[in-house]
């Protein structure tokens, strides 16, 4: 992944530096449990090193990257060096070094997750009794809260660190098994062994590579995170329309939104989340793809996996940080949603208007041309429909109490106490 997407801790996970730091980790765990070494030869190969250019060096010969590396690793190890891969395919390497590498972005993506949905929680609380205009078809409905708008998106960020860490979690296996999964030449016992000093579970069949339906579930998992994201940037998108404006991004000092016209403020970080859940989608098809390989292995799904799965943690991971700081710096505007709460001349209550009715003794067909009428009349002429109603013949209501905003909000509270169910940051 570019660099401008790319947050350090979670960049680190995915240097070559790292990925072949697991890849020792393996091989030290794995000559570890075998009965050959001596004390003296595992001492000489726990202190082995490596170097990346020694291994991309070495990899111009060998046209294979473990090989490369084993071959360093074994130089630097001495005569020890004759145990380290002993018995091992490179996909018993590549495989149980990628659930090391995964776990620990895992360990970053989740409590990013978790941040996210805690922070909407904060300012759905914050906003429990704003009232704002509810849309549907992108045209205003009725009345709701801006609290329980955000509610919704806090739950289902709350949803989908959930999903992320199950998915990490059952895509923590290893698999030492050999060349095509039989255990031919070390067993059953030894892969347990190497896996618990790995703190791995250990894949049931595993031919010779971890089955990717596993790889895909993460990524399915990653993507529906993204699509939580999105789902937020597009509201605050919208909201952000000059026309609506009822709430924006933060806008930091000195920022500058366009470098033609001076007075833009545009909503780039939420247009940045939406794009990038895109390229998030592609990944999620992509791992879907890989599950089906050859018989026991091909390589098919190694090229794509070493795209997908660094670029797919590290842009969630700078998503939610984008996300969690636009939840958390959100700029609302309670008078604006007040204005375009009154922007239909009260067709907003056109439902209370016609229960009311119907209530009354009036049929419900009967009722609801009546209200039609007078609400879209309202609306094309600007005169309140509380005042039409006033004057509509046989029509005796308590105005004061159908046109009433507490009304939609009077259950907000109740249902905003289920946000306990959220953890705090």
């Amino acid at each position: 992944m570019i660099a401008r997407y790319t947050r350090p801790e979670m960049g680190a996970v995915w240097t070559d530096e790292a990925r072949m730091s697991t890849w020792r980790e393996v091989e030290v765990a794995a000559a570890e449990g075998l009965d050959g070494p001596t004390p003296e030869d595992l001492e000489a190969i726990r202190s082995a090193t490596f170097t990346v250019e020694a291994v991309q060096e070495r990899e111009r010969v060998t046209d294979h990257d473990v090989a490369a590396f084993v071959d360093v690793l074994a130089g630097s190890a001495g005569p020890a060096g004759r145990w380290i891969h002993f018995g091992l395919t490179s996909s018993d390497v590549l495989d149980t070094a990628l659930a090391l590498q995964l776990r620990r972005a895992g360990a970053l993506l989740v409590p990013g997750a978790r941040a996210f949905a805690a922070a909407l929680a904060e300012r759905a609380r914050e906003h429990a009794l704003t009232p704002c205009v509810g849309r549907t078809h992108g045209v205003q409905a009725e009345p709701t809260s801006f609290g329980l708008k955000l509610a919704g998106f806090a739950f289902e960020a709350h949803r989908n660190a959930e999903r992320l860490e199950q998915a990490f979690t059952q895509v923590q296996v290893g698999a030492i098994s050999g060349a095509v999964g039989t255990y031919a030449t070390l067993g059953p016992d030894y892969e347990r062994r190497v896996l618990k000093r790995l703190d791995l579970a250990g894949e049931p069949v595993s031919t010779q590579v971890v089955p990717r339906d596993r790889h895909a579930e993460m990524l399915q998992a990653i993507a529906l995170a993204g699509a939580g994201l999105e789902r937020f940037a597009t509201e605050l998108r919208h909201l952000q329309r000059t026309e609506v404006r009822e709430a924006e991004e933060p806008f930091r000092a000195g920022q500058k939104g366009s470098s033609a016209m001076p007075h833009k403020r545009n909503p780039i970080v939420s247009e940045r989340i939406t794009g990038l859940a895109r390229v998030l989608r592609g990944y999620a098809q992509a791992a879907v793809e890989n599950v089906a390989l050859w018989h026991e292995r091909d390589i098919s799904h190694s090229g794509a996996e070493r795209v997908i799965l660094p670029d797919a943690t590290i842009v969630l991971d700078y998503m939610q940080h984008l996300g969690t700081r636009l939840a958390r710096g959100m700029v609302v505007h309670p008078e604006r949603m007040q204005a375009n709460l009154e922007m239909t001349c009260g067709a907003l209550f056109s439902q209370r208007v016609l229960l009311a009715l119907v209530e009354q003794g009036s049929s419900r067909d009967d009722a609801y041309r009546i209200v039609q009428r007078l609400a879209q009349q309202a609306w094309d002429t600007q005169v309140p429909l509380r005042e039409l109603l006033e004057r509509e013949p046989g029509v005796r209501l308590d105005l004061d109490a159908v046109f009433d905003y507490g009304a939609y909000l009077r259950h907000v509270p109740e249902v905003l106490e289920r946000l306990e169910a959220i953890p705090a940051a």
